[in-house]
């Protein structure tokens, strides 16, 4: 993942009785509609058994949504440089959180326990990437991703996380792309202490409510492994990827105090 960081469930500490109780955030499910079927993809994807450790596989092509959910299937994703907008990455060794792994302090759990956000799915996942890609020191996201993913969310294959103040304005939130039992956490932001990882926190427990079993952050950060991130073989990765795209998931399910 690029951005802020990212936070399962699971909390930090020795055992299980060291770890603070995080409850079940409620989140209001705004998911316009399952993944609607896509065209063939225009191009094809070279092997990436065969990409260096760094992970470029290639450059070019565009940013259609058949495209995108055709590369994150072949366990590639897009990475603008400034060099080359269209360029498409596979590094070994890749990044992941495993589902039900998700590392939460005690204070983060305090903050969750607070009630001090409320927490969406899909509601204003534009401004999410807007958000992301606001950044003073500079940014991947150009407009040409905003408008791809955009359009991939519309369609039901891209998601966004939103938390939201008290007055009613946003704190903080991630994006990414989810392809069957899959999701690629992309990047997120906050405007508010804890709000990005109240998102991630959120979406942990949501992935594990329906079913997901890859979360994928592709690349490492002292940050991420804080937050129980770890890096695996691109060879692993792949063998979880194919797994995972076995299945569909619905992520307009909702349970507990979810809308």
């Amino acid at each position: 993942m690029h951005g802020d960081g990212v936070p399962s469930a699971r909390t930090e500490g020795a055992g299980a009785a060291a770890r603070p109780a995080v409850p079940g955030i409620p989140i209001e499910i705004h998911t316009p509609c399952p993944p609607q079927l896509l065209p063939p993809c225009a191009y094809a994807f070279p092997d990436v058994r065969r990409a260096p450790k760094r992970g470029l596989i290639g450059t070019g092509g565009d940013f259609e949504p058949a495209t995108i959910v055709a590369a994150y299937r072949a366990g590639i994703f897009p990475w603008p440089h400034d060099e080359e907008e269209r360029a498409w990455f596979s590094p070994d060794p890749r990044a992941i959180i495993p589902v039900g792994g998700l590392h939460v302090s005690r204070r983060l759990a305090r903050t969750v326990r607070s009630g001090s956000f409320r927490v969406t799915l899909d509601a204003a996942f534009e401004q999410v990437m807007i958000a992301c890609a606001d950044r003073p020191d500079g940014t991947w996201i150009t407009s040409a991703l905003i408008d791809g993913y955009t359009r991939l969310h519309r369609l039901g294959w891209a998601h966004s996380f939103e938390t939201w103040s008290a007055d009613g304005t946003i704190a903080g939130g991630l994006y990414g792309v989810g392809v069957g039992a899959m999701f690629g956490a992309e990047s997120m932001f906050h405007r508010a202490t804890d709000a990005s990882k109240v998102a991630m926190v959120a979406m942990m427990q949501h992935a594990e409510r329906i079913g997901l079993q890859l979360i994928d952050i592709q690349v490492l950060t002292p940050h991420t492994a804080s937050m129980g991130a770890v890096e695996i073989s691109r060879v692993e990765y792949l063998k979880r990827l194919a797994r995972s795209l076995d299945s569909q998931m619905d992520w307009r399910a909702a349970a507990g105090g979810d809308t």
